[in-house]
């Protein structure tokens, strides 16, 4: 496995599918950030009136500097766990207990390297946090006023939360992979790509550009959906001012109580909206450059 290239493939997945869905990703964080009370293009309306076009990708930048070694990370450490697996079961292909664990341990593996990042954009997003002079100068005012460790706020449910998301999302779509290659219609197509003819990178692709769009829409949707409430959690915990901070079930009960259990869920519709576009994207652009860089 070309370490490298496996990373680029991630990366680049990542690139193009959070540019794709950046205002998407814009309004989710209005809501739980800003605990914003309009209703979806009222806040639309609102944004393009006072920030333009522009306004709806705010911050895209430093949420590609985020998301794509995240992605990176993720989707090469996932590929690897499995691979240990299956070497480690010797079974000839990889159970899905094997394919949720597997996930799980790349959503936390790239959830503790890339935090940071996240924490940073979610300080720069937040009321007030255009004074703070862009990344650099968020990381030294979280350094200097709240100290290192302020960087990992929200770690505890950002790994609850990416350990099912991680499962889920890997789980789902391979499993959703594995049934098509094992139908006739798959096990056809295997071999139409098996007869010697030279194929483009999109003819290459196991399940046809269509049916991993599909996969990845559907396994993104079924993980943002399962673990929506730890985001809003991480979110409000990232807000949190050193001298005021709650625990992660403090925080829970205190969003709970102040909007009852739908406030978990704040955001949800444009999160999805985001998702599913997202997910299918960032699937379908990884597995063409796995082959475009001729990733084992």
């Amino acid at each position: 496995m070309n370490t490298t290239k496996h990373l680029w493939a991630g990366a680049v997945a990542a690139m193009v599918s959070r540019t794709f869905v950046a205002p998407l990703e814009r309004l989710k964080l209005e809501y739980i950030v800003r605990g914003e009370q309009k209703n979806l293009l009222e806040l639309i309306n609102t944004i393009a009136t006072t920030q333009g076009l522009k306004g709806f990708w705010k911050g895209n930048f430093l949420n590609i500097l985020r998301t794509a070694p995240f992605k990176a990370v993720n989707f090469y450490a996932y590929d690897t766990y499995r691979k240990r697996l299956l070497a480690i079961s010797g079974n000839k292909e990889t159970t899905n207990f094997e394919r949720f664990l597997a996930g799980a341990a790349a959503g936390i593996t790239a959830s503790m390297l890339c935090l940071p990042m996240d924490t940073i954009r979610t300080k720069i997003v937040a009321p007030g946090g255009e004074a703070l002079g862009g990344v650099i100068g968020a990381f030294q005012h979280m350094i200097k006023t709240e100290g290192f460790f302020s960087l990992y706020k929200g770690l505890v449910p950002s790994i609850i939360s990416m350990a099912p998301s991680g499962a889920v999302f890997y789980g789902v779509y391979d499993i959703l992979k594995s049934a098509y290659l094992h139908s006739p219609e798959g096990r056809k197509r295997l071999q139409n790509m098996s007869q010697g003819r030279e194929l483009n990178a999109f003819d290459q692709l196991e399940l046809g550009p269509m049916r991993t769009l599909l996969y990845g829409a559907i396994a993104g949707a079924c993980a943002e959906a399962a673990t929506y409430p730890f985001e809003v959690v991480r979110r409000q915990l990232q807000m949190q001012a050193k001298a005021t901070k709650l625990s992660s079930l403090a925080t829970c009960v205190k969003i709970v109580e102040k909007g009852g259990v739908p406030a978990l869920y704040a955001g949800l519709i444009p999160s999805l909206l985001q998702v599913l576009p997202s997910a299918a994207i960032s699937y379908f652009v990884y597995e063409f450059m796995k082959i475009v860089l001729e990733v084992d």
